[in-house]
């Protein structure tokens, strides 16, 4: 009862500063925050709060903080990790009205924005003067530049321009106590410890982003995209680092399987070799010499890799139909089966056959499809497992199937995310990615930005008594040493 007085108590003081209308308690308009971009968990908040300036940002988390009441930071809800779930026993902060373009400078090539800015936003602005911002997550149409840092999101031309992470020059951030502080500079580097890197990836639990200042680069002279098809994912996947062996570094890098060539085509026209087993999506730019010589170099190289199918682009029409299909793949798979699992780990380029090799038997085991649509150059996998939610216990196999990706992943040195967060999708893998002692650290931060754990709490970190329990988990049987020859896991 006191926990309800409190937040009763608190929703009419917000309704003090911040319009009645934006302070919404019905569940009826709170349905639609639940969850993120991973619907298989849901939580309903007590209390959606949508303030629109940075002193009523302030105002909410000192607020939060003196009546110890969780408060999530939401942007467009994009994120797969179940990163922006409610907590049931506290507040969402949205910052969907913070969505203005505050400033370009074209000849300091930087852009200042209010976190709820949409990605592709950046750069439609930016454009005007010959510039864009380069990291294009694959919902780039809806997802924010503040969820983009929370998450440190890529995209398909991370490879050559690298992640959010590398991309941001400065945050201004309110802590949990309502503090307004500025992190980084507009310069190339700024004194004292990386605490914009730390930043970067800490999925609000840190503390909540009001202003994002990235780094804009000139439009390229020239791009070109190769689109290659091959009689099988190993071929494909060798000639992933026989490329960047060659001295070449990709403006993108992407990787398909055959589920997803199908799923996609079907979705986008964009001519794409049904009959391939897998397909490379390969783009070069720069000037117009260093195009043209690159792009003769990958197609000699595809080719004699084994490709049976070479296409380059003849047009900027053209190169952007190839990357339609591409980022059209997600949605595209959603017709292929009721429902679709988003996984997401990274790992070194020369074991993508082998983790692509395993992620085929795992399926077998299971008995469940799984369309692979990937970063490859920089080993972000993002594997769709294929279920169906209404049949019993499906969604369970499937989540085994996925942390058994993710712990392969591990096992060959890489690591359980790449670029949707730990969230609470993954939080029983950090136990198996890192010790004991690096989880207290991770612990030890938190408390440094946020002493009583209100923001986005029972996110990212696991607890330190549970992480034995995970790992004991882990020692049982898998499923493939528990199921006889020929059967499923069903």
């Amino acid at each position: 009862m006191k926990q309800l007085n409190d937040i009763i108590s608190l929703a009419n003081e917000f309704r003090q500063f911040i319009d009645p209308e934006y302070v919404i308690v019905d569940a009826e308009t709170q349905r639609v925050y639940e969850c993120d971009g991973l619907a298989a968990y849901t939580e309903m908040p007590k209390l959606v709060v949508l303030p629109e300036t940075v002193e009523q940002v302030q105002r909410v988390l000192k607020l939060c903080h003196q009546a110890n009441v969780p408060i999530v930071a939401r942007g467009a809800g994009t994120s797969l990790s179940a990163g922006a779930t409610p907590h049931k026993e506290g507040i969402v902060l949205s910052l969907a009205k913070f969505n203005k373009i505050i400033e370009i400078n074209k000849l300091a090539r930087t852009a200042r924005l209010q976190p709820g800015v949409r990605n592709l936003a950046i750069s439609e602005a930016a454009g005007e003067d010959g510039l864009y911002y380069a990291p294009d997550p694959s919902s780039q149409i809806a997802c924010s530049i503040g969820g983009n840092v929370a998450e440190n999101a890529g995209g398909v031309h991370c490879l050559k321009y690298g992640l959010t992470v590398h991309n941001i020059l400065k945050i201004q951030m309110v802590t949990i106590e309502g503090e307004l502080v500025s992190i980084g500079s507009e310069g190339l580097d700024s004194y004292g410890a990386d605490l914009l890197a730390l930043l970067n990836g800490s999925e609000g639990m840190l503390g909540v982003i009001t202003e994002v200042t990235v780094k804009l680069l000139p439009l390229p002279e020239k791009a070109q995209v190769i689109l290659a098809g091959f009689d099988s994912v190993q071929a494909a996947g060798d000639s992933v680092g026989a490329i960047i062996s060659e001295g070449i570094i990709p403006g993108g890098l992407e990787m398909m399987d055959t589920h997803a060539i199908k799923a996609s085509e079907a979705f986008a026209n964009a001519g794409y070799p049904v009959d391939a087993e897998a397909l490379l999506l390969c783009e070069v730019d720069g000037t117009l010499e260093e195009v043209q010589e690159h792009i003769d170099q990958v197609a000699a190289l595809f080719k004699k890799r084994g490709a049976t199918s070479v296409r380059i682009s003849q047009s900027e029409e053209e190169r952007a139909l190839f990357w339609k299909g591409r980022k059209s793949a997600f949605p595209a798979v959603g017709r292929l089966s009721p429902d679709y699992y988003c996984m997401d780990g990274t790992i070194p380029r020369g074991q993508l056959s082998h983790v692509l090799t395993e992620i085929n038997r795992f399926s077998q085991i299971y008995d469940l499809r799984v369309a692979n649509v990937f970063h490859a150059g920089d080993g972000n996998l993002h594997p769709l497992i294929l279920f169906d939610s209404s049949v019993p216990g499906e969604f369970e196999k499937t989540e085994e199937f996925g942390s058994k990706i993710l712990e392969l992943c591990v096992e060959v040195g890489g690591c359980i995310t790449g670029e949707h967060g730990v969230g609470l999708e993954k939080i029983r893998q950090m136990a198996v990615q890192f010790n004991d002692l690096e989880i207290a650290q991770f612990h030890a931060i938190k408390a440094a930005f946020d002493p009583k754990g209100m923001l986005n709490p029972g996110k990212g970190i696991p607890v330190l008594k549970r992480c034995q329990e995970y790992r004991a988990l882990r020692k049982k049987p898998a499923a493939e040493e528990v199921v006889s020859e020929g059967e499923s896991a069903a």
